[in-house]
């Protein structure tokens, strides 16, 4: 495979995870957490005939379920391991054929084992090994609810191996309430970016102020392979059509509402060099290894500061040099902070070029919100009380016991007697 010597990550999870311990393995993002736990697990493997799979790797994204994939094939080219892959969006009939027909390794994102695991057709009684990648992600990406049903399946004699690029409260609090006795190995401090990126930060305004200065930026021959990270998928969609027409044609977008075959279409077109730029959402932020990408170009900071160091692990893997350029407009100072102060560094700062031009059109989301009156001048507010309003006064009941015997004493007057008093 090329790799002449173990990362930090790699030496460190190896003796670990022979010796049968649960782990939970932090380290930068392109330091290869993925061979880090493959290697030796695969190396413990024992030929097997049994139906059932022995191993269960949980992966957030399709994308890395087939990347992991991947990788065991490429590993086991002489051992006899019966490995697949599973993911939702696409058919279960295939899917559930190839599980029935026997399985070492099952790979897959945590929604469609449950589906298969609800009917049936997938037993996990045999697992000896469970390992979760980007475990943290899981837990964001609302894989909650699914990773417990996974967990109420397994048997409790197993190994855990948990591999993440970063750790956070709700990632240790799940660990406390499934895991006992889990050894953190961590290669780097949680948050720590590769050296090897050069990080950059430019202050822009609004969205078609980015847009000029990124068209400024992409005819730079050095520029050769990069990853452009938007908020969502409707400005993935618009940046690529108003990049297309300036005549910007080496270029594609990948979201998750895009279908499967095309998601791994456009990946596999950009891993091989016929798209330079590929404009993304958090999707592509995780645990991909996509080669020699020499920039990434965060369009729009993440929501998380967390997440901004995944995003930026997609450049400067393996010890090659890359560059890391983030927009920053004025909503995103406070978050700036954050991302600055979790690495302990500040990202360097760069003077807008001289053929920038800034522009004053905003999106319909970035304009101001202006509250109009009412037709009668009077402007609409909320109350202390709520929806709670007090009634009118005619409006206002206040139910009374009807008293019979009083009614019928008014109308008769003294002549009127009650029954039981006759």
């Amino acid at each position: 495979m090329g790799i002449a010597e173990a990362s930090a990550i790699q030496e460190l999870v190896f003796s670990a995870v022979k010796s049968g311990r649960d782990i939970g393995g932090i380290a930068q993002t392109g330091t290869g957490k993925t061979l880090a736990y493959l290697v030796p697990v695969l190396s413990l493997h024992q030929y097997s005939t049994a139906k059932h799979p022995s191993i269960l790797i949980l992966v957030p994204t399709r994308e890395l379920v087939k990347q992991v994939e991947d990788a065991i094939v490429q590993l086991t080219g002489y051992m006899s391991v019966r490995t697949y892959g599973i993911f939702g969006g696409v058919n279960t009939k295939p899917q559930a054929d190839r599980i029935l027909e026997g399985l070492d390794i099952l790979v897959g994102t945590p929604g469609r084992v449950v589906d298969f695991v609800s009917t049936g057709i997938l037993n996990l009684k045999n697992i000896k090994r469970l390992i979760i990648d980007e475990f943290d992600e899981m837990l964001n990406q609302g894989f909650r609810a699914q990773l417990k049903v996974i967990f109420e399946k397994l048997p409790e004699k197993r190994q855990n191996l948990l591999f993440s690029a970063t750790l956070n409260p709700e990632v240790e609090e799940m660990m406390d309430e499934y895991f006992e006795r889990v050894e953190n190995i961590e290669a780097t401090p949680i948050g720590t970016p590769l050296e090897t990126i050069e990080q950059q930060k430019y202050h822009v305004p609004n969205f078609y102020s980015k847009l000029s200065l990124l068209k400024t930026m992409l005819p730079d021959q050095n520029i050769r392979k990069a990853i452009v990270f938007v908020s969502n998928k409707k400005k993935a969609e618009l940046l690529f059509d108003l990049l297309q027409q300036t005549g910007i044609d080496d270029i594609a977008y990948m979201h998750a509402n895009k279908h499967q075959k095309r998601r791994f279409d456009t990946l596999d077109a950009f891993e091989s060099g016929d798209s330079r730029i590929l404009i993304a959402t958090d999707l592509l932020s995780r645990g991909l290894d996509i080669k020699d990408v020499t920039h990434v170009i965060n369009f729009d900071l993440p929501e998380l500061a967390e997440n901004y160091i995944h995003r930026i692990g997609r450049t400067g893997r393996f010890g090659k040099k890359g560059t890391a350029i983030s927009f920053i407009e004025q909503k995103d100072l406070g978050l700036l902070e954050a991302l600055e102060g979790m690495m302990g560094t500040e990202l360097g700062e760069r003077a807008l070029p001289a053929d920038y031009e800034q522009s004053e059109e905003l999106l319909p989301e970035e304009k101001e919100r202006i509250y109009m009156p009412d037709y009668l001048g009077q402007s609409f507010t909320k109350s202390d009380g709520g929806a709670f309003h007090e009634k009118l006064k005619k409006n206002k009941k206040v139910n009374i016991r009807f008293d019979y015997e009083a009614s019928m004493k008014k109308k008769y007057g003294k002549q009127y007697r009650p029954k039981h008093a006759r």
